[in-house]
């Protein structure tokens, strides 16, 4: 007959259970961590994750660094931009000025000639 028709549900389930605490043992008695390889393996591998974390910050910085400057440049652009639209706004305000001025000469001239007209 069947050996496990001879063996009840909970002693097949006891003795799984009881194998895989063997294997967990087994596995913690050759305890990886006390093998000088793997010890230097992972003091490289944190080496080098902390050069890369090094790296990426530098570049952050120098990303920021960059950003920063280049929005000075873009700041100083569009001041001068200002300066110099505000100096054409005086510009264009003083030839409005003197064309104003020469029409009301030329008025005041021809109003003049026309008093001078009817006096004779």
């Amino acid at each position: 007959m069947n050996k496990s028709k001879e063996t009840s549900f909970a002693d097949r389930l006891s003795t799984a259970a009881s194998a895989k605490k063997a294997a967990v043992e087994r596995f913690r008695a050759k305890s990886l961590t006390n093998e000088p390889a793997l010890a230097e393996h992972l003091a490289g591998r944190q080496a080098i994750s902390i050069a890369r974390d090094a790296r990426a910050a530098e570049r952050k910085a120098a990303r920021l660094a960059s950003d920063a400057a280049a929005k000075a440049a873009r700041a100083a652009v569009l001041e001068t931009e200002q300066a110099a639209r505000a100096t054409e706004i005086e510009k264009q305000a003083a030839r409005d000025a003197a064309l104003q001025a020469e029409g009301k000469a030329a008025r005041d001239a021809r109003y003049a000639a026309r008093k001078a007209r009817s006096r004779k």
